[in-house]
């Protein structure tokens, strides 16, 4: 966990396994056809929270100006605005996935970010190797 947090850290697949878990049955397409399985791990929010994410509480809903990077195998990426995986603005719950229809993953493969209400599966981000926190005040306002 990095980015524009306080406290970076880093979480590895058996360490998520020993954090609170939930279940989401999802249903979505993907280069494989149509796929449906059940997953369980840990919400996506849970985890960010405690990095400490950095947004400018002097903005109103400061927070809706961040987004978090999702990077796994072979760099893949998918990104996702804060206010998609904040249960304070939206009713989704992103997975730290540790396990697929009840089959453990490797832990040296490591956790799968799950988005059950996508209908495909491209932020579905396999092998997860890093979350990255950032706002985009820099990239707006022309500072990057």
């Amino acid at each position: 966990m990095a980015g524009e947090v306080g406290k970076p850290y880093t979480l590895t697949l058996a360490g998520l396994r020993e954090l609170p878990q939930t279940s989401a049955a999802v249903k979505f397409t993907s280069a494989k056809g149509e796929q449906e399985h059940t997953y369980q791990g840990v919400l996506l929010n849970d985890v960010l929270k405690t990095a400490e994410p950095r947004f400018d509480q002097g903005k109103k809903n400061g927070q809706l100006r961040g987004f978090v990077s999702a990077t796994g195998a072979g760099d893949y990426r998918a990104v996702f605005a804060w206010a998609e995986i904040d249960p304070a603005f939206a009713r989704t719950q992103v997975l730290l996935a540790v396990s697929e229809d009840g089959v453990p993953f490797d832990d040296a493969a490591g956790p799968r970010l799950v988005v059950p209400q996508d209908t495909k599966g491209g932020r579905y981000v396999s092998e997860l190797n890093q979350l990255w926190v950032g706002v985009v005040d820099p990239v707006v306002d022309g500072v990057k």
